[in-house]
């Protein structure tokens, strides 16, 4: 890494250059009240040098680690590691939760010019010899016995001991070599990987000006579209996108089939037009360089290389695991197809049920089985409504507050900050919550921080979704579906805010992959909970709260549908895991292999995968051979939530059995020490079995 070289030939040149570091906010904490991010002082220009200057500190952090004369020890070592790089852990949370909720073209350049020189760092980081060596010291102190640590402890020596191991730090100097050539090639193509997804995204339009191709389709979702369409410079016509709150409406209530097919086909062939987009190629050279990665540090396949630190520790327990699921959910998907293609064939048309069908008739069947439609539980959900009900299941669980503030800096101005207090007003953190679609976001929802939590310096979470925009007088009205996804991320939240650990490296969300969405999904429970639900869905014009028979049609069509959507998650991962098991790569075609994975497993043609190869950004980020966890967490929350269930869905000595075991204690313990310590015994699959209708 070239260090930034500073010259005393001029006075002018020095104050220059104080003033230069003065200026940009990164370089010292925050001066906000509460630490936050200073987005009225953050510009473009900062980024890049605050990158350099964080890498420069932390370089200097290190060699003051290794450089240090006396032995080795957990706090002059560990403890020191840990709290190293503040300019670069403040930069990269402001720029990193940019680049993927409100991104430009000037982000995106720099995020591909920076990739490879943080890949760099952390690579100079965890194959310096010299700090490994110290690390490796107080790890054999602790194997011998002759140092005596906390739980918390000694799980962050394990965790930075094995970072380093599995690193390559052990492995010979050609070796190394080829891993940091690997290392800078994976995060370039990662980050092109995504940017072709979100150039996909925002190209695709859907302009509708002839009004009778909008029939079946609500009036909210037609005040949507034409919002939609008006912000785009197309008024007096309807606009859809790939965004989930614009196209599944579509698909599930346009009478036109061969705009429903448009759209669906659009979406599932993201990144497979042999254009500028194109992603094959790209996945093709990232499964390739995964398996090199994994074998040169003792693994047969990628898979393996990555499970070995979560808890089901090899893709073997994986495989038979959502194996044992598809036999279920498949034989009922089956059923769901044979019962949408009666209703097709009432029609007279002689049509035959394709993918681009399914949402539309399901809606028909839910309406014709449960006497409901998705139009007539939205007008319940505004999302200001499901927002507060959610806080208030929060303090009903946990005791917490959140208050809405209004002079804390934010990067867009439909971004909301609240102060998060405990029961005995002490403050917990802040909260950011981005709910809104626009052109720099990707697709999906999720939660991260612009600050960890560590000691007695407290966490900024936040949470980011695409929801459906206000139009016009209508408010923001969610779908079930988007209740849920609220509610999820919101857990995760909670995992972050309310942790108590003592180190960064194994505070709130540092856990094991497949233990990290059980906080989340859990809290999906609550959401149609009856006694939940008449806290907070209330008709956006009414006020009337939502009335018990509709509670009831919610309840009885909880498993609805569940054989597509179980079967979709599963189709995904294990086209995640199969990718991920190859111990060949050579001549491999992403798009072939998929096909030959789906036809081996029957999948049915009207269902696709949650998502195809090419588009499957989650195995580019963070679950690459982990999309599983999804399934694997249900198991866990299904299991937990049953103890809700038994003592009451708001019991305090409950809620504060999984606070104290699961949310307060983060990466410290071993995932399953830490479920057993609020279960009292191993999860069972029976109630994820039931909850989906599978049993």
């Amino acid at each position: 890494m070239k260090r930034l070289l500073f010259t005393l030939a001029t006075c002018c040149v020095m104050c220059a250059c104080e003033q230069k570091t003065e200026m940009n906010p990164f370089f010292t904490e925050f001066q906000t009240e509460y630490g936050a991010p200073d987005f009225t002082k953050i510009r473009l220009e900062h980024y890049e040098p605050a990158f350099l200057k964080g890498i420069e500190e932390q370089n200097a952090e290190i060699k003051a680690i290794v450089d240090n004369p006396e032995e080795p020890t957990f706090e002059n070592t560990i403890v020191a590691l840990d709290k190293s790089g503040g300019i670069l852990a403040r930069v990269s949370g402001v720029f990193f939760a940019l680049t993927e909720a409100d991104t430009n073209d000037s982000l995106t350049a720099l995020n591909e010019k920076m990739a490879p020189v943080l890949s760099e760092h952390s690579d100079n980081i965890y194959l310096n010899q010299d700090l490994y060596k110290r690390v490796a010291d107080v790890h054999q102190q602790e194997k011998e016995g002759k140092i005596t640590l906390t739980t918390e402890q000694h799980r962050l020596l394990d965790k930075y001991y094995k970072a380093f191991v599995r690193s390559g730090a052990g492995l010979d100097a050609g070796k190394q070599s080829r891993l940091r050539e690997i290392n800078k090639e994976l995060s370039t193509l990662g980050i092109a990987f995504d940017n072709h997804i979100l150039n996909e995204n925002n190209a695709y339009q859907l302009v509708i000006e002839n009004e009778a191709d909008l029939a079946g389709l609500p009036e909210w979702v037609k005040a949507g579209a034409a919002e939609e369409a008006k912000a785009a410079g197309k008024e007096g016509k309807w606009l859809f996108t790939l965004q989930n709150s614009s196209r599944l409406p579509f698909l599930q209530y346009a009478e036109n089939r061969e705009l429903r097919k448009n759209i669906y086909e659009a979406y599932i062939n993201r990144g497979n037009h042999d254009d500028a987009n194109d992603n094959k190629e790209i996945l093709g050279k990232i499964m390739a360089l995964r398996l090199e990665q994994a074998k040169l540090l003792g693994f047969d396949c990628y898979s393996n290389f990555v499970l070995d630190e979560n808890m089901a520790k090899n893709s073997q327990t994986v495989m038979d695991f959502l194996n044992n699921l598809w036999g279920y959910s498949l034989e009922n998907a089956k059923k769901e197809a044979a019962e949408l293609q009666k209703i097709m064939d009432k029609e007279g048309k002689g049509e035959k049920l394709a993918a681009w069908d399914w949402w539309y008739y399901a809606e028909k069947l839910r309406q014709e089985k449960y006497d409901l439609n998705e139009d007539e539980i939205k007008p319940y959900f505004s999302l200001e409504d499901v927002r507060s009900g959610l806080y208030t299941v929060a303090n009903k669980l946990y005791g917490i507050t959140l208050t809405e503030l209004n002079d804390v800096p934010v990067y867009e101005s439909d971004v909301k900050v609240y102060e998060v207090k405990d029961a005995d007003g002490s403050f917990l953190g802040l909260f950011y919550a981005d709910y809104f679609p626009r052109a720099g976001k990707r697709g999906g929802a999720w939660m991260s921080n612009f600050r960890e939590q560590a000691g007695e310096v407290r966490p900024l979470i936040y949470n980011v979704a695409s929801f459906t925009k206000p139009a016009g007088n209508m408010p923001s009205l969610l779908t079930l579906d988007e209740v849920e996804t609220m509610f999820h991320e919101f857990g995760h939240a909670l995992h972050g805010m309310l942790t108590k650990c003592n180190y960064k490296g194994v505070s709130g969300t540092s856990v094991a992959q497949d233990f990290v969405e059980l906080p989340s999904q859990i809290m999906e429970h609550w959401a149609v909970e009856p006694e939940v639900l008449k806290l907070y869905a209330k008709h956006y014009e009414t006020r009337e709260v939502i009335p018990d028979e509709l509670i009831t049609k919610i309840q009885n069509q909880g498993t609805f549908n569940q054989g597509f959507m179980t079967t979709e998650l599963l189709a995904a991962a294990l086209l995640d895991m199969e990718l991920h098991n190859l111990t060949d790569t050579e001549n491999l075609n992403v798009v072939a292999f998929e096909k030959e994975t789906m036809d081996k497993l029957g999948l049915i043609p009207e269902i696709a995968p949650r998502y195809r190869a090419t588009y499957f950004s989650h195995i580019i980020g963070g679950y690459a051979a982990g999309y599983y966890s999804y399934l694997w967490a249900e198991v866990l929350d299904t299991d937990a939530f049953e103890a809700f269930k038994e003592h009451g869905v708001f019991d305090k000595n409950t809620a504060d059995s999984f606070r104290k075991n699961i949310l307060e204690k983060g990466g410290t313990e071993d995932p399953m020490t830490l479920y057993r310590g609020f279960r009292g015994a191993d999860p069972s699959l029976e109630p994820l079995l039931k909850n989906r209708g599978l049993k």
